[in-house]
């Protein structure tokens, strides 16, 4: 799933690499109306076919993620960059960790993430943002019982280093993996490593 205001274009060099299907919903590269993350998980749900199936989210998705991860058909989770760490919950906090995310992202990928943002619209964002941003990701992981990889860039301060460490501690069969040098865009920047990743957790 793409994250907060992304669509498919953000996971298109890991596609590259290994077979996966892209879930689009309101706020994540679907204009709209966003409604609640039970609604999201959903309808994230009702695109999956019938399993087994590994579900991956990126930055605000994996609070979507984290809901629909206790269906049965789902046998693992990644979640790249997973928010919302509580300290970035009001704005000032928000703006200061993204602004130090952003100067340690690759400039290249500013067009591209321009465009999709345009796509999706900002009152779809902001509107998945006030509805993700209080959820307890962390209290829905300890529910979930099959192995949830948690992934970060070291250079990411939208997703620290202790509040991964806290996802990954929170789930049963939780485990964290740090990608050097990375900041916020996996997805985009390192593709070949979150491939491996995802094939992994496929079980090659």
């Amino acid at each position: 799933m793409p994250g907060l205001g992304l669509d498919e274009r953000s996971s298109a060099r890991v596609r590259e690499r290994i077979p996966a299907a892209v879930v689009a919903l309101p706020g994540m590269g679907l204009p709209g109306p966003v409604p609640p993350l039970d609604e999201l998980a959903r309808r994230l749900l009702a695109e999956v076919g019938e399993g087994p199936v590994v579900l991956a989210g990126h930055s605000q998705s994996c609070q979507v993620v984290a809901v629909a991860a206790r269906d049965p058909r789902v046998v693992a989770v990644v979640l790249l960059g997973p928010t919302t760490d509580p300290r970035l919950r009001s704005a000032a906090g928000l703006a200061g960790r993204w602004l130090g995310t952003a100067w340690a992202e690759s400039w290249w990928q500013l067009p591209l993430v321009l465009a999709q943002w345009w796509h999706t619209g900002p009152r779809a964002m902001v509107a998945l943002w006030r509805s993700a941003a209080p959820d307890r990701i962390d209290s829905r992981l300890r529910d979930v019982r099959v192995p949830v990889v948690v992934v970060r860039g070291t250079r990411d301060r939208l997703c620290p280093h202790d509040w991964a460490v806290r996802l990954a501690d929170a789930a049963p069969r939780g485990r964290l993996v740090e990608l050097p040098g990375a900041a916020h865009m996996t997805v985009q920047t390192h593709p070949d490593e979150v491939a491996g990743i995802l094939r992994d957790a496929l079980g090659g």
